[in-house]
């Protein structure tokens, strides 16, 4: 498999009492995703100069946050045997702190959510395998190798102690 292109993805959490009580998930409204919930972010651009650069663009773009003190939680690399172009190696982040109040753009409609009450059911079909491990404080890597129609063909998660 050649190697996929880096990609990231933000989500604001809230904490209280040093738990994650909320996280801000984002309604893909057009293109790749769409009518999913998940975190907002995007490909890594040439003027971008390096992936948390990224990171923080696309969170200003897609939802005019300002997100500072990026934690990465995790790296998983996504493949899709029908589709190579679509293969991409996500850089995940949590924010608990930023600038400004989620909205809405042309691309996405943000949605504060309890972490107890998470739309799995209307994100993509990974998230319920790795995303309840970062909540609770585990650093990842991760493999999902996708089918036609979002099936997953195969997943390999590990818990590492640094990324």
């Amino acid at each position: 498999m050649t190697k996929p292109r880096d990609a990231t993805l933000v989500f604001l959490v809230k904490k209280h009492e040093g738990k994650i009580t909320e996280i801000c998930l984002a309604m893909k409204k057009r293109g790749f995703g769409v009518n999913r919930w998940n975190g907002v972010g995007g490909k890594v651009e040439s003027q971008d100069k390096t992936i948390e650069d990224a990171a923080k663009r696309e969170t200003q773009e897609e939802i005019d946050v300002l997100a500072n003190d990026l934690e990465k939680v995790a790296e998983l690399s996504f493949y899709f045997p029908h589709n190579a172009a679509w293969n991409q190696m996500v850089h995940i982040y949590f924010s608990q702190n930023w600038d400004g109040e989620p909205k809405e753009s042309e691309e996405m409609r943000p949605k504060w959510f309890s972490v107890n009450k998470l739309p799995y059911k209307d994100m993509w079909p990974d998230d319920i395998f790795w995303l309840p491990k970062v909540l609770k404080g585990e650093l990842l890597k991760g493999m999902f190798k996708f089918g036609e129609n979002d099936v997953i063909l195969d997943k390999k998660i590990t818990v590492v102690d640094k990324l």
